[in-house]
């Protein structure tokens, strides 16, 4: 419990209210909500988490309704921005992989599934961290919270 009072406090001193979203760019991130045209980055669940997470995210009608597909990438990253991790695909026609520019044909609910390990394994620390869904070149970003 008093972890979970730090990593809060942290994020308010940060700016950073739990259940927001942002929309992520290589230079300047900006709260804009976890929703974009044709798709949505639903918040992960459980909130905070320790040590794994599933992440949701829906794509909806309209990103398919020219025939097209929808390539899918999901991205963790630390709050200095630094790359941390790539989650799971789950429920992914091609089975479980890792979730960077995956195709999908077709719209629905999706979910991805964070281990809470970096990209070599080891388990990250406690903190606020940034999933990063990206669906044909457009992110919107969701925060989480590991505690410890």
């Amino acid at each position: 419990m008093r972890r979970t009072k730090r990593v809060f406090l942290l994020s308010l001193l940060l700016g950073l209210a739990p259940g927001l979203s942002a929309q992520i760019t290589p230079n300047d991130p900006s709260p804009v909500g976890g929703q974009a045209s044709g798709f949505t980055l639903g918040q992960n669940y459980p909130n905070p988490f320790n040590p794994e997470t599933r992440i949701p995210f829906e794509l909806h009608e309209d990103l398919f309704s020219d025939g097209g597909t929808a390539v899918v990438s999901v991205r963790v990253f630390n709050i200095l921005r630094q790359f941390v991790a790539t989650p799971t695909a789950l429920s992914h026609p091609s089975g479980q992989a890792p979730l960077i520019d995956l195709a999908y044909m077709i719209p629905g609910r999706y979910e991805a599934f964070w281990d809470g390990r970096d990209q070599v394994g080891r388990e990250v620390a406690s903190g606020i961290y940034f999933v990063q869904l990206t669906v044909n070149g457009i992110s919107v970003v969701s925060r989480v919270y590991v505690a410890k």
